[in-house]
């Protein structure tokens, strides 16, 4: 996706024994070993690299915050996504989140923003017995303060916001809903727009903006899932139930 979406270079850093397995199927996309943070440090090195998206596939471990740290410690531009927004929430993440900066963006779904802004998210599931609302908006806004850092709260409402109060929502429903984005794997696919576009030189709140409106043009663009074009024909009401049982 980031390359995609206009990288000029894009390097996945994984183990040494998994070289092989990532190499096989990424033809245009780099691949090098990450052996442990030092290396990370070491590679990091390289002033070209000026983007980095953490998370997908990442793992939670000693091993991985330790990742984290050193990627946080370079001060790139720096997608948190899936695996690393649960390091961030996990009891005894205040180091990690001391290291968080204007340059990193936090893509957390509903579930992940619980865990990570308990009492946020509180306030915001709290009934309500009278206005003024405490919306999705306002969540957004409070956890971007308080990390100090862009906030990408997503869902077909999806929020994103900065550490100034600047917000934009951006909305995937009725004739632009995409329900299939709602896929295990859809999320790593954004954070990949928005880690390529970090690396076109747009700020955080500027990518995370832009990469939301990509993703579900892209979706809508594509399809539920090429691969069983039946069943689209049979969810878009083109065919019976019989056949699409077929």
């Amino acid at each position: 996706a980031a390359l995609r979406v206009g990288a000029g270079l894009v390097t996945v850093a994984c183990p040494t024994d998994a070289l092989a397995e990532n190499a096989a199927h990424l033809n245009a996309v780099m691949v090098a070993p990450m052996k442990d943070a030092s290396a990370l440090e070491e590679a990091l090195r390289d002033d070209r690299i000026n983007a980095l998206c953490l998370g997908p596939g990442l793992g939670i471990t000693p091993h991985t915050r330790s990742l984290l740290i050193s990627a946080l410690e370079s001060h790139r531009a720096t997608v948190l996504d899936a695996d690393a927004v649960s390091l961030l929430s996990q009891t005894g993440a205040g180091p990690l989140l001391s290291h968080l900066h204007g340059g990193c963006i936090l893509t957390p779904h509903a579930g992940e923003f619980a865990r990570l802004f308990p009492d946020v998210h509180k306030t915001l599931a709290a009934p309500v017995a009278k206005g003024p609302i405490y919306s999705k908006v306002d969540a957004t806004r409070d956890a971007a303060k308080r990390v100090g850092c862009t906030v990408l709260f997503k869902g077909a409402d999806t929020v994103i916001a900065d550490p100034t109060g600047k917000c934009a929502i951006h909305s995937a429903q009725y004739d632009r809903s995409a329900p299939w984005l709602a896929t295990a794997g859809s999320g790593d696919v954004l954070a990949g727009l928005i880690t390529g576009l970090l690396a076109r030189g747009l700020d955080p709140f500027e990518a995370a903006t832009a990469a939301a409106f990509l993703h579900v043009e892209a979706a809508r663009a594509f399809g539920p899932d090429r691969r069983y074009p039946i069943v689209n024909r049979w969810r878009e009401g083109e065919i019976s139930d019989g056949k699409a049982d077929e």
